[in-house]
């Protein structure tokens, strides 16, 4: 299957279990892999054959910048949702955010959650 990737997209929200997290917010890095068939947009050059990327990105802004939520769980599986049941062409996706810099001790360089989801 063909993909298309979005990686380190950044954004700037509010989640997490803490006070602070939901007060203060924090950086989110989210990565995204569409999965779809690319073969006529290849051919015809055209974008209506193939995903527009702006559209994407504004897309997984408007989930990790929007509501507040507990878990960068929810966040990932809300990315999916929105994309699959908004992007007729896409049959799948793969998506990880990141959270660079949580609340908790230990010497790393982020913790993420990966997730992937078919469309039914």
């Amino acid at each position: 299957m063909d993909k298309i990737h979005l990686n380190q997209m950044a954004f700037y929200g509010y989640h997490g279990l803490f006070k602070e997290e939901k007060k203060l917010g924090q950086r989110f890095l989210v990565d995204l892999t569409l999965f779809l068939d690319l073969k006529k947009a290849g051919k015809s050059d055209a974008m209506e054959d193939s995903v527009d990327y702006g559209v994407v990105y504004q897309k997984v802004k408007e989930v990790v910048e929007g509501q507040s939520r507990n878990l960068v769980e929810s966040v990932a599986e809300e990315v999916a949702s929105n994309l699959l049941n908004t992007l007729d062409k896409l049959d799948a996706c793969l998506v990880k955010v990141y959270k660079p810099d949580p609340p908790i001790p230990g010497h790393y360089q982020s913790v993420a959650v990966e997730i992937y989801r078919e469309r039914e």
